[in-house]
């Protein structure tokens, strides 16, 4: 029995310490209710067609993906919320981190030097939980913006706006 449980408590140690947001998404994109992308380098004109504002406020991104899970009950919420710390605590400095019973922020960085590389936004409340992964080189600065909640979800929205006004659904030339 003993050898039981010691397995599993290594198997999940294992799995966690292994952790990344690029396995986070893979393991929700086909959920139920669960919208997400990822931005591919033959869509990178996307990132260019972002508001100035935004652009200014976030810098120079190389990779976005995004995944946003709506309806969630109470006991998936908090399963997102464990897999986020396990991935944020995989290398991740956190810049800002609120835990409320209604809502879960965190904005976790890699940095190399002075230059932040990799940014993870994170927001859980009662009715969605959205996440971001955003690679390139930004000012750390600039990233402690997304603790406020106005600036979150103008950046969201202009993402979210964008991305659906450049992609075309059908990869057949007879439908356009």
């Amino acid at each position: 029995m003993k050898r039981l449980v010691l397995a599993i408590y290594l198997l999940f140690l294992l799995t966690s310490c292994g952790s990344s947001f690029q396995g986070f998404y893979n393991n929700h994109k086909a959920d139920l209710g669960v919208t997400s992308f990822q931005v591919p380098n033959f869509m990178k004109s996307v990132l260019s067609t972002l508001s100035p504002e935004i652009k200014h406020s976030i810098g120079n991104i190389s990779d976005l993906k995004f995944i946003k899970f709506d309806n969630l009950n109470a006991v998936k919420r908090q399963s997102l919320i464990t897999e986020m710390n396990a991935v944020t605590n995989n290398g991740y400095l956190d810049v800002f981190r609120k835990n409320d019973p209604d809502n879960t922020r965190i904005i976790s960085v890699r940095e190399a030097g002075v230059v932040v590389t990799d940014v993870i936004i994170f927001n859980s409340s009662a009715s969605q939980t959205t996440a971001y992964y955003l690679q390139g080189n930004f000012d750390p600065e600039k990233i402690k913006s997304f603790a406020d909640e106005d600036t979150f979800n103008a950046f969201s929205n202009d993402v979210m706006q964008h991305y659906k006004m450049n992609i075309n659904p059908s990869f057949n030339p007879e439908n356009q």
